[in-house]
């Protein structure tokens, strides 16, 4: 007998009250907020079977809910700080066999370069022993295309022993961080082995206002031509205006020590 296809769901994580600049997810670009351009990109990956957010249960958030609510997006709402409970909640309440983490602040998110992550790691659980987690090569990618992928197994037993508070606020740390105990699959470069570089790196989340500020340019120019745009048509219009790769250039991604 044919083993049944995982449930596969991409569970994206959101809250009002970023430190940074609150709010940030409900900023508009080209006549739509960027969580609602966030979300329809996502729901567009291929090889997925559910689309979730998952945010807090604090008031403030209600926006977030009503907008996932309007596009007919599922909502988790959990815990503020342990954002790893919150996403097992999300994952036990969709049924998720395989989960995709993602973040809201991430609005040109590549609904093509996820469905790549998605079928190679289905490629990987074949294996003996089977993988149990992947990820988009963020060195070879501008930031804001990230994603990872892991079991719900793995996702429930890093929610059940984590205690790290830095593994409690960003989900899979418990994983990666432990070779000995999961099998990790070598993260996902681009396609034919080819990249962009971009000099002192590039970013294509939004954290500060000068990444709102490149992220809504994109937009305006990209989405009223092609919603559909992929990543490699942010590059071409950024080739074409190479003055726009100045515009968030000294704002540093945060990173876990």
């Amino acid at each position: 007998m044919t083993a049944a296809r995982p449930r596969i769901v991409a569970i994206s994580q959101a809250r009002m009250t970023s430190t940074r600049l609150p709010g940030k997810v409900l900023l508009e670009a080209a006549g739509k907020p960027l969580l609602v351009h966030h979300l329809e990109r996502l729901r567009r990956t291929p090889g997925l079977d559910a689309v979730m957010l998952a945010t807090t249960v604090n008031a403030t958030d209600d926006p977030l809910v009503a907008c996932a609510g309007a596009l007919g997006v599922p909502v988790f709402r959990g815990d503020e700080q342990d954002v790893l409970g919150r996403f097992a909640g999300a994952a036990a309440s969709a049924g998720a066999d395989i989960v995709v983490r993602v973040t809201s602040d991430c609005p040109l998110i590549d609904p093509d370069l996820i469905g790549a992550l998605v079928a190679a790691f289905l490629k990987g659980r074949e294996e003996t022993p089977p993988i149990d987690y992947r990820s988009i090569d963020v060195t070879l990618h501008p930031r804001g295309l990230d994603a990872e992928i892991l079991t719900r197994a793995a996702l429930d037993e890093a929610a059940r022993l984590a205690t790290d508070p830095d593994e409690r606020e960003h989900v899979t740390p418990y994983v990666y961080r432990r070779p000995d105990r999961f099998r990790l699959g070598v993260p996902l470069a681009p396609a034919g082995g080819s990249h962009v570089v971009f000099q002192g790196g590039h970013r294509w989340c939004v954290d500060e206002a000068a990444d709102y500020d490149l992220v809504r340019r994109l937009l305006e120019t990209l989405y009223p031509v092609n919603p559909r745009f992929g990543w490699q048509d942010c590059c071409r219009i950024l080739a074409e205006h190479p003055d726009w790769m100045d515009i968030n250039r000294s704002i540093r991604q945060k990173t876990l020590h």
